[in-house]
């Protein structure tokens, strides 16, 4: 099979799912590829470049078309799913996180700010606003979405973890988690409030003041 970049691409994405983002090295690629390294430097010229095309094929998995709202859907029905896609395609992946935000310049991702600022706009959010909302509720994804594919503790880190301590001095902090999850709720849940908490103080700070 000739080498090109799209196939050279779909191995790097096989090789994030399978060792994660810090695996993923010019090394490793051209050894599942069956070629030497500077071979891929006709296609990569370096880590930067294939991480962005990590980035790229995530999003177009989950964005293959990007469209505006329907006229009667409210925007920030219409937004709210817009980040709602966006954590699940960077869940798709190992590090999908890291690699969108170690990414140099995502077009696909672009495009997606592109859409989001202008339907904004288009619904009468000045330009500076439409860019802070938007802008705020990416970031807050990506950044809700890091802290989801964080490693965990293993019991070698948590030997001398005392919980009854930590909760002792954390009362309300556990209070909070225990009351919140006890109805069966999960962290699809916790992401779609906060992200409603965000959305909708973007939605009061853009009323006109009387």
């Amino acid at each position: 099979m000739a080498l090109d970049r799209a196939r050279i691409v779909e191995e790097a994405v096989a090789l994030l799912d399978a060792e994660g983002l810090d695996s993923v090295t010019t090394r490793k690629l051209a050894a599942r590829l069956g070629v030497q390294s500077p071979t891929l430097y006709w296609h990569m010229p370096n880590k930067a470049a294939l991480v962005t095309a990590l980035a790229e094929n995530i999003l177009e998995q989950e964005f293959p078309d990007l469209t505006p709202p329907g006229p009667d859907e409210p925007w920030q029905e219409w937004l709210t799913d817009l980040a709602v896609r966006l954590r699940h395609a960077l869940l798709a992946h190992p590090d999908g996180a890291r690699v969108l935000s170690a990414s140099q310049l995502s077009r696909r991702m672009a495009a997606i700010s592109e859409l989001a600022m202008s339907t904004l706009v288009t619904r009468g959010i000045p330009l500076r606003r439409a860019r802070v909302i938007v802008l705020t509720v990416e970031r807050f994804t990506v950044g809700h979405v890091l802290e989801e594919q964080a490693a965990r503790p293993g019991p070698d880190e948590l030997g001398d973890f005392d919980m009854a301590a930590f909760t002792e001095q954390h009362p309300t902090v556990m209070a909070g988690i225990t009351e919140y999850f006890q109805p069966g709720a999960t962290v699809d849940d916790l992401f779609r409030d906060c992200l409603d908490v965000v959305i909708e103080g973007a939605v009061a700070k853009s009323q006109p003041k009387p």
